[in-house]
């Protein structure tokens, strides 16, 4: 059992939950693995899933790319 507090949250989420956490629209995220720019996602099957932690890392670098303020 995983020792961390978020345990109870999926660690593999969905186009559409993971657009949720990101505050961004479900196409942005389509547009974005088109690009090859988003957060790193993968298929299962038909689904277009995302780890958790690819999508933390993700805006964590986005922070460092000359972000003002």
């Amino acid at each position: 059992m995983p020792d961390h507090p978020a345990s109870h949250e999926p660690e593999l989420l969905t186009i559409t939950e993971a657009a949720e956490l990101l505050r961004a629209p479900v196409a942005t995220l389509r547009y974005w693995r088109h690009l090859g720019t988003g957060p790193r996602s993968f298929r299962l099957g038909r689904r277009v899933l995302y780890r958790r932690g690819d999508l933390q890392a993700w805006v964590e670098a986005q922070l460092g790319r000359g972000a003002t303020g």
